[in-house]
């Protein structure tokens, strides 16, 4: 077996890819061990371990000591000899190709003998290779230094970036972040337009911050990652020049930017709701999974107004913490979304619009009025929860207990309007008793039962809701289970007549007749649906009548149509 180094697993087949070396998956060596790597014709002996488990790639800057020597010894040159350590760009022909493929094995410090045939055009870099005849076997002992990770993030050579300390692994910001960075920015002659202070700068990422690609560049750092950023003029204020302001110094028109730059920390910034009104910075990670909907949680927290009015304290200055239900409406939607979704000791920064607040209206709390449509500001942390129970953790009595109680719940929730949580409960309920095969005899009837009233229901709530697909979908449940389902059948039908599927419709309200054939509600549905139909057949013959054109006299016709010119048509007696 064998694998492109550099290879991705998750690239798309097709997908043109970097050329590597193709290395044999094998155990790693042993030091005085010597292989030859995959089929190249280059044998490597291991002479010492390196550290880490990384090894450098093509495009990588990598320093090394070496000694060339022939097999019978003959030294052509040595870096230690000259105290100098070579550094250079991995495959790009400044060494032997040979050279360039066995250090691509190699981690920091590890050292080790590299012997191969020199190609006939001989394209290193040292001293001696005038004296050496082409397709000569050569040894190298190498030790491999350091290296440079370099990423070329335009993939033209306009945003490169050099690696000088790798960062915390898995551990990058994201797009909607908040990063704290420290910059030092010069020009090509060493000209410094740009230093933030020492404790660096903090800024979102999404606001962008002094050059247009930097928060493209700090995306793919991770955190206390060291880089040098070459930035070329088309990528940073191009031909435009930048003049000296806020603490910047000025930027000639077609300048490019060195940056040395520090990732040193980032806050986790989330869109709770998916529209930027409910949005959490996280000061301080949590543990474990979050809390969920349904769960009891308990927070403390402080609560501002955009002028920062206290307006709210919970847990603080002898307050108890608040201990309520999420998902149940017990405090405002922007706070209950914020907790389902919080980890055990986390601390966060929300901020709440009015629409997921107090909305439209005056709202008097204990330490302030709370003015209409305000934007709200809450610091919050999650001291402790306890999850709801989900069914495999509960015996069958259990379930069947639990699922009738969120069928009332429901049920109490669609009477009051709000069908969106109505069908949370009914889906729930139905999940308590879904068919895993553990309901004995007596309690199949029962759980049968439930589950077919919860997908009626739920069938409810997706109509109110415009929701006609997924009101098909339960109702076709329903029918699996019970094909002469005459509540299935009605509401199937007014999801059908809803997305203007009359035959469909028009079957199920037949079924329905025959299984119930003095519904009164099926026979109100069956009417509306003939003037659906009435209207339909209407549309249809004037659309058939406008395609037609006018008659002619021997009894032939010409159709109009926009798109190809009307063909006469000829008859035969």
């Amino acid at each position: 077996m064998t694998l492109e180094k550099g290879a991705n697993l998750s690239d798309i087949d097709g997908e043109e890819e970097e050329p590597g070396e193709v290395i044999e998956s094998a155990p790693p060596l042993k030091v005085g061990e010597e292989r030859e790597l995959g089929n190249s014709g280059i044998k490597k002996k291991l002479l010492k371990n390196g550290v880490g488990w990384d090894t450098p790639e093509f495009g990588d800057e990598v320093t090394i000591h070496y000694v060339g020597t022939l097999l019978d010894g003959t030294k052509f040159d040595s870096t230690r000899d000259r105290y100098d350590p070579l550094t250079f760009k991995l495959g790009t022909g400044q060494v032997a190709t040979g050279l360039d493929n066995g250090i691509i094995t190699m981690k920091k410090r590890e050292c080790a003998v590299f012997t191969f045939t020199l190609p006939s055009e001989l394209r290193f870099g040292v001293e001696g290779r005038d004296s050496l005849p082409p397709n000569s076997v050569v040894q190298f002992e190498v030790e491999l230094v350091s290296w440079i990770t370099v990423v070329d993030l335009s993939k033209d050579g306009g945003i490169v970036k050099k690696i000088l300390e790798k960062g915390e692994r898995d551990a990058s910001p994201g797009d909607l972040d908040e990063v704290l960075v420290k910059y030092q920015v010069m020009l090509g002659d060493g000209t410094m337009v740009a230093k933030t202070p020492e404790e660096g700068v903090e800024f979102y990422l999404k606001d962008g911050h002094f050059c247009p690609v930097l928060s493209k560049a700090i995306l793919t750092m991770k955190k206390g990652e060291k880089v040098k950023l070459v930035i070329q003029p088309q990528y940073a204020f191009g031909e435009e020049r930048r003049d000296a302001c806020d603490g910047f110094g000025a930027i000639p028109p077609n300048s490019a930017l060195d940056f040395n730059l520090e990732l040193l920390s980032f806050k986790h910034v989330v869109d709770v709701t998916g529209d930027s009104k409910v949005v959490k910075k996280i000061l301080k990670e949590g543990e474990g999974t979050s809390a969920d909907e349904g769960a009891t949680v308990t927070i403390s927290y402080i609560a501002r107004l955009e002028d920062g009015t206290v307006f709210e304290k919970k847990g603080y200055d002898g307050e108890q913490p608040l201990e309520f239900i999420t998902d149940e409406e017990q405090v405002i939607a922007g706070l209950d979304r914020v907790a389902a979704m919080m980890k055990k000791g986390e601390w966060a920064i929300v901020t709440i619009n009015h629409e997921y607040g107090f909305g439209n209206v005056e709202a008097k709390r204990d330490l302030a009025t709370i003015p209409s449509c305000a934007k709200l500001y809450y610091e919050v942390e999650m001291m402790d929860f306890i999850k709801e129970k989900v069914p495999w953790e509960m015996n069958n009595q259990g379930k069947i207990e639990a699922a009738g109680r969120k069928k009332e719940e429901g049920n109490l929730l669609f009477k009051n309007g709000k069908y969106e949580r109505a069908g949370k409960k009914y889906y729930k309920a139905a999940d308590c008793v879904s068919e895993d095969g553990s309901f004995v005899d007596d309690e199949q009837k029962l759980v049968k039962s439930l589950r077919v009233s919860c997908w009626l229901n739920s069938a409810a709530c997706c109509l109110k809701l415009k929701d006609y697909q997924g009101a098909i979908e339960l109702c076709s449940k329903v029918l699996d289970c019970d094909c002469h389902n005459v509540k299935a059948l009605y509401r199937r039908a007014q999801a059908y007549m809803e997305i203007a599927d009359l035959i469909l419709a028009e079957l199920d309200i037949k079924k329905a007749i025959e299984a119930d054939p003095q519904n009164r509600e099926v026979k109100l549905l069956q009417k509306s649906l003939k003037q659906l139909q009435a209207e339909s057949n209407k549309r249809d013959a004037k659309f058939y009548a406008n395609m037609f054109a006018r008659v002619t006299r021997d009894g032939n016709f010409r159709v109009r149509c926009s798109n190809f010119q009307p063909l006469p048509t000829s008859t035969k007696d």
